[in-house]
């Protein structure tokens, strides 16, 4: 009899009680997209659509334990980190990862919420950028945390870019800068890699509050595609597009009294056989 394994990708992301984000909205993307979903918990934001309202921490040693009982047992095919607000998460993270053969790693730097709330301490920026910078395959700031990383005003298409060129000197491989918060109809997002290659992506913006958790979905899918043997910037167009659809399909749901999550089942493919050689 055939045997066969699903392609899994691993979360390492802060929780959402609301459902909206973090390590809920990766799951749910994972499994959308045909992939096995495992998760690691690096915080507990108590929080809904509404806003964060406090955040308790995780023990580093749980953090570091849950990852080496997932990658033991069901070796991912691609990482989405996301949530790391202290220095010693990212260290944990990090020298974690070390031990086992490189994954495609998706970095989405959590430093503001959709609902405008600051979510990171000022003194674990600088070793982001030292220590998983360099690891990430690719990371995707939206506008307010490519101002933060790159210490300028990112309102305008040319702020983008140069933020984003800035931020690639730190040692990225790639970084996607989302547009998602541009006031235009159109919004444009721009991939950047560290060969100087550009390509943008244009999207119709929709007048909705429901685009909670849209950067962690974005993150995860690119993930999810990696995982499934897209090349980067395939994975990066095709997440688009699955994000694209997830808030069209879910604009005008009314799910809670704030920020709504996206509709990530909109289009849900089974999980996908891979044949074990």
């Amino acid at each position: 009899m055939k045997k066969y394994t699903y392609p899994s990708v691993l979360t390492i992301a802060g929780f959402d009680g609301s459902g909206g984000a973090g390590i809920q909205a990766d799951i749910k993307t994972f499994s959308a997209l045909g992939c096995y979903a495992t998760s690691v918990l690096t915080a507990l934001p108590v929080q809904n659509t509404q806003g964060v309202r406090k955040i308790y921490p995780i023990p580093m040693e749980a953090v570091e334990e849950q990852i080496e009982a997932v990658l033991d047992d069901i070796f991912p095919r691609a990482v989405k980190i996301g949530m790391v607000h202290t220095p010693e998460l990212v260290e944990t993270i990090v020298n974690t990862l070390k031990k086992y053969p490189k994954i495609p790693i998706v970095f989405d730097p959590v430093m503001v919420a959709t609902s405008g709330h600051r979510l990171i301490e000022e003194e674990t920026i600088a070793i982001i950028v030292e220590k998983l910078f360099p690891i990430a395959e690719i990371i995707t700031p939206n506008m307010d945390e490519a101002a933060i990383l790159a210490d300028m005003e990112v309102k305008t298409l040319e702020d983008m870019e140069n933020a984003g060129r800035i931020i690639l000197k730190y040692g990225c491989n790639n970084i996607l800068l989302k547009g998602g918060h541009q006031e235009s109809p159109i919004i444009t997002s721009l991939l950047l890699s560290k060969n100087g290659e550009l390509t943008s992506f244009e999207t119709e913006k929709f007048i909705t509050n429901n685009t909670h958790g849209s950067g962690c979905t974005l993150s995860s899918a690119i993930a999810a595609f990696l995982a499934r043997g897209e090349d980067l910037k395939n994975a990066v167009t095709l997440a688009q597009e699955y994000v694209f659809e997830a808030i069209k399909n879910g604009k005008d749901v009314v799910t809670g009294k704030g920020n709504g999550p996206l509709n990530h089942f909109y289009n849900p493919i089974k999980l996908i056989k891979n044949e074990m050689v």
